[in-house]
């Protein structure tokens, strides 16, 4: 039996076994290079001058070690997201949450711990937006010696939803920052970083996935847009959904897909159609907004001597604004097998409302006299800027959070019909974290509001996957609901979507230590402080404490010094340095 064994320090209490594992190397060289789309030619931030950047293959129980320069003008970190990162979340790649951003003209290499994710996720930037053109796949295959559940695929391939501006992406971050508004309608949808022949200037560059009739292909299909859930079908073909977000799920036939921001999902392709071109294409879901209603376009090229249409026929796909059609895809999602650990019982539930509010703000830090936020359980969260959340922690730094993010909102209402006036606005602003013992099983309970007339949220926990045990419309009942769970086959997943005045119920097991993010993955709800944190406490054991940090972690150069106030309600504790209280 072969093992591996991951150290830092020699320290006896930091070494992790990785049993039948091996080390894989990349290196991430962040860089400006100019790109060209719908006639537009811009300089984008990329890894290696790829757009999207690379793939990572590796296999389950692997440890990969990534070693990123950053050679552009702009702070970067870099999150591999879904990667439980077992006991180690200094590489998480979360700014001031669980590292300092990597300054320009700096490197971190960063280790991601692979554990019992298998299937496919993906890697992101997680500073401002820049994840818009920082992002790739990541594939994680079956150990040497271990097959699929599903039949073994001729060839595996990544597709990418992605978008474009013909603006810099800096430039839109820093007017929707200003203005305090939605930000700036994208100008495309790319599928693996083309528009596609329905948009301009596009067609001699439309993604092309030549197949062979007869074979099976893997579609490795991640959601990488900014700010919506998409559609995806393919013309004429039917596929199997086989897995979602790094875990297997019981096969699933459709001939299309409802996927969230952050989210991936893996489709089995049987090409068994008459040789032809057919289209691949997805197209926005939103409840409530303004986007780009033109679907994003690659062409499946049948291999062989036939004539192909002038122009391949448009699958015909849900409205863009079909509810049932996107909740009723997910809500077919199961785990795979019987030996599924859901938590029957739970030891801590919390409900969490998930709010876009109206400030009204004249303080010097303000940007706009009246602008959106978004909140949590109406607390929209601030980050630190002299030290990130984890070394405080590690170190017991004072001053940079509290920790008493609340498991309840502050006033009860029909959340989904009402929008009171003393909830329109956030009713704090602070860096609030819930602390979890270890082993501890938790609920969490998401629910929508009509607040800022509702839209999604699709929400994502770092550090762990949670097991999706009932979601609906309107407002949850904790009488009606909890016995229609279903605690059998629950899907696995890392990111849920939070129906339009909806809710969802999620169930997991605090077994990781460390300092783990939850946010919504819409870009501009995550920018105005949808998000929170967790932080697990050590367990008893040497294999349940988290690992010290490495020696090349970046530094913001606050370790020492206690964090500003951040301004809030005067009489609430949550952003106030704990001193003050």
């Amino acid at each position: 039996m072969k093992a591996f064994i991951l150290c830092f320090f020699g320290v006896v209490l930091g070494c992790i076994v990785l049993v039948n594992a091996s080390t894989r190397s990349v290196r991430f060289e962040v860089v400006n290079s100019n790109h060209t789309r719908l006639c537009t030619k811009k300089p984008l931030l990329t890894v290696n001058g790829q757009f999207p950047g690379p793939t990572i293959y590796a296999r389950r129980g692997e440890l990969v070690t990534v070693d990123i320069v950053n050679h552009s003008d702009q702070n970067i970190t870099i999150h591999w997201h879904g990667v439980k990162m077992p006991r180690y979340p200094w590489s998480d790649g979360t700014d001031y949450v669980t590292q300092c951003p990597i300054q320009p003209g700096k490197n971190f290499t960063q280790r991601m711990i692979l554990s019992d994710e298998e299937g496919t996720l993906w890697w992101h930037a997680h500073s401002d937006w820049s994840r818009n053109s920082v992002h790739g796949a990541i594939v994680i295959l079956p150990p040497a010696r271990e097959t699929y559940p599903f039949p073994k695929p001729h060839a595996h391939v990544p597709i990418i939803i992605g978008e474009w501006w013909n603006a810099k992406v800096e430039t839109v971050y820093k007017e929707f920052l200003t203005n305090g508004i939605d930000p700036q309608v994208s100008n495309a949808f790319l599928i693996n970083g083309q528009p596609g022949d329905l948009y301009p200037c596009s067609k001699q560059d439309t993604y092309k996935l030549q197949v062979e009739y007869g074979k099976r292909y893997l579609i490795r299909l991640i959601n990488g847009v900014m700010d919506t859930q998409m559609f995806f079908k393919i013309g004429n073909h039917n596929f199997t959904v086989v897995g979602t977000d790094g875990a297997y799920t019981k096969p699933l036939l459709t001939d299309y897909v409802s996927i969230s921001p952050g989210q991936t999902l893996d489709l089995l392709l049987e090409a068994n159609q008459p040789p032809s071109h057919y289209y691949m294409a997805a197209i926005v879901f939103a409840s409530n907004g303004n986007f780009v209603k033109i679907p994003t376009t690659g062409i499946i090229e049948y291999v062989g001597n036939y004539t192909p249409p002038p122009s391949p026929l448009l699958p015909s796909f849900p409205d863009y604004n079909d509810v049932a059609a996107s909740m009723g895809f997910t809500d077919h999602l199961k785990s795979l097998g019987n030996n599924v650990d859901v938590p029957k019982e739970v030891d801590e539930t919390f409900f969490y409302t998930l709010s876009v509010n109206r400030f009204s703000c004249d303080e010097p830090s303000c940007y706009a006299p009246m602008r959106l936020l978004a909140s949590v359980n109406n607390l929209t969260f601030v980050l630190p800027t002299n030290v990130d959340i984890l070394t405080a922690y590690y170190k017991q730094i004072n001053g940079v959070y509290t920790t008493d993010f609340p498991d309840f909102p502050p006033t009860a209402f029909n959340y989904t019909v009402d929008k009171p006036e003393k909830n329109e606005r956030a009713s704090a602003f602070g860096t609030a974290v819930r602390m979890l013992e270890y082993n501890t099983t938790v609920e969490v309970i998401f629910q929508g509001t009509n607040i800022g007339d509702g839209i999604e949220h699709p929400m994502h926990l770092h550090g762990y996957s949670f097991y999706v045990v009932g979601s609906g419309l309107g407002n949850f009942d904790k009488f009606r609901d909890p016995p229609n769970y279903n605690l059998v086959d629950p899907p696995l997943m890392e990111n849920i979507a939070v129906a339009r005045n909806g809710w969802a119920a999620i169930r997991f097991k605090a077994n990781n230590p460390g300092v783990w993010y939850m946010h919504c993955h819409f870009e501009r709800h995550l920018s105005w402080g949808m998000e929170m944190v967790f932080i697990v406490k050590d367990g008893k054991l040497p294999h349940e404490k988290m690992l010290p940090p490495p020696p090349d972690m970046p530094r913001c150069g606050g370790e020492d010094s206690s964090p500003p106030i951040v301004f809030g309600d005067p009489h609430s504790t949550m952003g106030k340095r704990e001193e003050d209280q």
